[in-house]
């Protein structure tokens, strides 16, 4: 059977999660399907699924060999638009995935222009607060904000943002402004669940511990920013997450001289995206945007 049949038939029982829906999704037939993989593991001399009659899992050779299956389909797909000219028009599914607060600010703006002027384009947005395994998940385009880990990933540099402490004006005159870090230790906190979230706030010149849990903890950017707003304490967020709120002097920065570097925001993508014609107009479309929201 041939090759690179045989690995679409693996990617789209690893995506879909059993051999009927693969079937469906490829046009083909379950038996067809079943031979594919079958005929690819003895080529590779390992189970690459776990079979019961309720359910199919990835071994883990099937997990590790996963990423790089798409990969090689993702880089043949890139070679043929490439080969069509088609390098202008952005068409297909472009797959993204960013921050909540950030892909609704800043990221479906853009899509919501892409998909306006490129009628055969489709996008698929994963807004979550976490880090998603780009190339495992299938992901064409990650936005991810401050350090990034070591990979074989393509990063952009896109733009940057702050770390900023805030209060409402109510809880201010409530309680008073702190003048310093170690004021915080009598003030009521706002912490969240999430990658950013850590028991040490970092400040311009010291890592400042926590003296107790935060009194309040909610598990999203919004909750925490309406819990400020609110006057139920101090939050630590990001300036683009705090931008309308302080402009409209619903919250109060505080603390400034003790801001910290600013944090920088990258695309990640994997370097056989580079050349496709969404990914780039993409690229291109948010380095704009966060230049004209001033991120840039």
């Amino acid at each position: 059977m041939d090759r690179l049949l045989t690995l679409e038939m693996f990617v789209a029982v690893a995506s879909e999660g059993g051999f009927a829906a693969a079937a469906r999704k490829l046009g083909s037939s379950p038996p067809a399907v079943t031979r594919g993989i079958a005929a690819l593991e003895a080529r590779l001399g390992t189970a690459l699924f776990h079979r019961s009659t309720r359910a199919v899992a990835l071994t883990d050779a099937g997990a590790a060999f996963l990423g790089e299956a798409r990969r090689i389909l993702a880089d043949l797909a890139g070679a043929e638009r490439a080969l069509r000219g088609a390098a202008a028009a952005p068409s297909g599914q472009l797959h993204l995935t960013a921050p909540v607060m950030f892909g609704r600010l800043h990221v479906l703006p853009v899509v919501d222009a892409m998909m306006t002027k490129h009628r055969e384009l489709g996008v698929r947005m994963m807004l979550i607060d976490r880090n998603v395994r780009i190339v495992e998940e299938g992901i064409d385009v990650a936005v991810r904000i401050g350090a990034l880990a070591d990979s074989g990933l393509k990063a952009v540099r896109i733009g940057r943002v702050r770390q900023m402490l805030v209060a409402s004006p109510a809880y201010l005159a409530r309680r008073g402004a702190p003048h310093g870090i170690a004021d915080l230790k009598g003030h009521d906190l706002i912490g969240t669940m999430g990658p950013r979230w850590t028991s040490e706030w970092q400040f311009a010149r010291e890592r400042w511990r926590l003296p107790a849990p935060p009194r309040l903890t909610v598990n999203t950017v919004d909750g925490a920013l309406a819990a400020a707003e609110a006057g139920l304490g101090i939050a630590n967020l990001l300036s683009y997450q705090l931008a309308e709120a302080i402009d409209a002097g619903r919250l109060i920065a505080l603390l400034e001289q003790e801001q910290p570097p600013a944090l920088p925001v990258h695309l990640l993508f994997e370097p056989s995206r580079a050349a496709l014609p969404a990914v780039r107009l993409f690229v291109e479309a948010m380095q704009a945007r966060m230049r004209m929201a001033g991120l840039g």
